[in-house]
C-alpha cells in the first residue's frame, strides 16, 4: 500500500473520529461510513441525451394539534389559516408542465378529527396536494395499530375522498412514522413497540414509507440517500436499517418500499466555522431554504438504480406548528424554496422540475422499475 493511500486512510479515519466525538449526541456515527463511501465513490453519469428531471414533492408531518398555540385558539384555526394562505403561495408558481406545487399532509391517525380533516382535504380536492399516513404511538401492539390504521384510512377515504385503491380494489396508503421510530427503531423501544411493523404495514395496504431520513434521532438508518426495498425480521427492531436498491428491469422484493430524503454533511455551513451541520431536508425556522441546500439535495442523487436521468428530492416539515407555519407561510419560506427550484433547475435543457405528490412519486418509481423510459410527465399524468 502506497504512502497516499496510507495518508487517505488516516486523515479520513481522524475525520470520522472527530465528527463523531462532535455529533455523537446526533448519532452520526450510525451513518458516516455511508456518507464518507458517497464522497468517494463514482456516481452513474446522467445521459447527454436529454436534461435530468427532478421529481420534488414537501411532505409534511402535519399535527395541527400538538402546538402550545399563541396566535391560534386551536387546531381548526391553524388549518383554516393554511386555506386562507397556501393557494395563494402554489398559484404563483409552475413546474416544467405548468403544474403548481403539490403539498404532501401526513395527518395523525391518532388524532383524528373530522372537521379538521375535512378542511384539509378541501385543499387537497382543490388541487393542492394529497393527503397521507401518519402515525404517533407508543408501547404498542399489532393488534392495536390494525384497528387504528384501517379505521383511518376507510374514514379517509369514504368520508373525505382522499387516498386510493391499488389494483386489487384495497385502499392503499404512503406513511410515515411518528417520532421517526418506525419498526421499533428509537431506544428501548420508546414511541412504537412493534418490531413487525414493516410486515404490518403491508398488509395494511401502505406502498411505500417516506420517514428517513430521521438523522440526527438515534432512528436514522446506516443506508442513506436511497431507494430501496426492506425485509422484515419481526424478532427484531430497524429491519430497514439496510435493504435492496430498487433497479430498472428489477422487481419488488422484502416487504416495504423505503423512499429516502437527502442526507448529508453541509460544509459551508459550519458550528464554531468548523463542524460541519447535518443537511437532512427540513424545512424549519432553523433551516431556512437556500440555494446552497438545494445544490446539496440534488447532489445527492437519490434515484432508481439504472435511471440517472430521475432524480427525487423528499423534503419534510411541520408546518402546522406556529413557528413552522411562520417561517413557512408568513416570512416567504415556501415561496422562497419553490422560486428556487424553478430558477436553478428547471431550464428544460438541463434540468426539468416536476411537482409531484408522494403517490406520484412512488408511481414514477415503480415504472422505472418496470423499465420505463422518457418523460416522468408520462407516467404520473396518467391517473
Amino acid at each position: 500500500m502506497n504512502t497516499f493511500i496510507v495518508l487517505v486512510i488516516v486523515l479520513f479515519t481522524l475525520l470520522s473520529i472527530t465528527l463523531y466525538l462532535y455529533n455523537r449526541d446526533r448519532q452520526v456515527h450510525i451513518w458516516i461510513m455511508a456518507y464518507l463511501n458517497n464522497c468517494f465513490s463514482s456516481k452513474p453519469a446522467p445521459s447527454k441525451e436529454g436534461p435530468i428531471h427532478v421529481m420534488f414533492s414537501i411532505m409534511d408531518h402535519y399535527e395541527p394539534y400538538q402546538d402550545h398555540y399563541n396566535r391560534f385558539s386551536g387546531p381548526m384555526e391553524i388549518v383554516k389559516y393554511w386555506q386562507q394562505h397556501l393557494p395563494g403561495i402554489l398559484n404563483k408558481h409552475a413546474d416544467s408542465n405548468g403544474r403548481m406545487p403539490q403539498y404532501g399532509f401526513f395527518y395523525p391517525a391518532e388524532a383524528y378529527d373530522k372537521d379538521v380533516v375535512e378542511e384539509i382535504a378541501v385543499m387537497c380536492r382543490g388541487g393542492y396536494g394529497d393527503m397521507d399516513v401518519h402515525l404517533h404511538h407508543d408501547d404498542d401492539t399489532a393488534d392495536n395499530m390494525e384497528k387504528v390504521i384501517l379505521n383511518f384510512i376507510d374514514t379517509l377515504y369514504h368520508d373525505h375522498g382522499m387516498l386510493r385503491k391499488d389494483e386489487n380494489g384495497k385502499i392503499t396508503f404512503g406513511f410515515i412514522h411518528g417520532d421517526w421510530a418506525l419498526d421499533n427503531s428509537a431506544a428501548g423501544g420508546h414511541f412504537c413497540g412493534i418490531n413487525d411493523e414493516l410486515l404490518l404495514l403491508k398488509k395494511l395496504g401502505c406502498y411505500a414509507d417516506f420517514t428517513l431520513p430521521s438523522a440526527p434521532s438515534e432512528t436514522q438508518t446506516s443506508k442513506i440517500n436511497s431507494i430501496y426495498y426492506a425485509k422484515d425480521d419481526p424478532n427484531q427492531p430497524k429491519s430497514h436499517n439496510m435493504g435492496k436498491d430498487v433497479s430498472v428491469n428489477g422487481e419488488a422484493w422484502g416487504d416495504l418500499m423505503i423512499i429516502q430524503g437527502p442526507l448529508t454533511l453541509n460544509w459551508k455551513n459550519r458550528k464554531f466555522g468548523l463542524f460541519p451541520r447535518i443537511e437532512n431536508g427540513e424545512l424549519s425556522a432553523e433551516s431556512r431554504p437556500s440555494k446552497q441546500r438545494a445544490l446539496l439535495w440534488i447532489q445527492q442523487h437519490i434515484h432508481v438504480t439504472g435511471s440517472p436521468n430521475i432524480v427525487f428530492i423528499k423534503l419534510h416539515a411541520h408546518g402546522a406548528n406556529e413557528r413552522g407555519l411562520k417561517m413557512l407561510l408568513d416570512d416567504g419560506g415556501l415561496d422562497q424554496l419553490y422560486s428556487i427550484m424553478e430558477e436553478e433547475y428547471n431550464d428544460g435543457k438541463n434540468y426539468k422540475l416536476h411537482y409531484v405528490t408522494p403517490y406520484e412519486i412512488y408511481k414514477t418509481i415503480k415504472a422505472l422499475e418496470g423499465g420505463f423510459k422518457g418523460d416522468p410527465t408520462e407516467v404520473y399524468n396518467n391517473k
